[in-house]
Parts: C-alpha cells; structure tokens; sequence
C-alpha cells in the first residue's frame, strides 16, 4: 500500500467531505484513520495547504454539527422502534 503524505491525506479527505457531504466520523472510517486525526487535518493543516478548500471543508462541518442533534434524534427514535416492533414480534 502506497504511504500517502500528510499534506495529501488532507486534500483527499477535504475533497471526500466536500463531495459526500460526510461527516468526521464517516470520513474518518473511509480512509481508515480516527476522528482526531481527520478533525486535525481538515480544520488545522488545511488552513495551510489550501486556504480556499478549507473554507469550503468548515462550511459541511459546521452544516453536520447544526445537523447532528437531528440525526442523533432520528437514530434513537429509529433503536425503539426496533425494539417495540421485536417486542410485538415476541408475544
């Protein structure tokens, strides 16, 4: 497997977040490296690498934290229906 620079990792994960909109944690599994590590890359090594891709990066970051209380919603509500639907299932 081919060692991809620390600058680059960046800009891909920046041009990854852009495209798909994902999130820290999602990016994060996709290149195969922690939150800490994609966080650092795209809000602080970014800045100096490609100022302007940066900006772009911050504006779907602050989009999914605006989003995430929604989602974090959405998922609970999803878990107990789940489980009510497998509670009726069972008597």
């Amino acid at each position: 497997m081919k060692q991809v620079s620390i600058e680059e990792r960046a800009v891909n994960l920046a041009h990854y977040i852009i495209d798909t909109k994902d999130t820290v944690r999602g990016a994060a599994a996709k290149f195969g490296v922690s939150k800490s590590t994609v966080h650092k890359d795209v809000s602080q090594r970014l800045i100096h690498i490609n100022y302007a891709l940066a900006i772009e990066v911050r504006k779907i970051l602050d989009e999914n934290k605006a989003e995430r209380h929604l989602r974090g919603g959405r998922a609970t509500k999803l878990k107990y229906e789940l489980c009510n639907k497998r509670m009726k299932n069972v008597t």
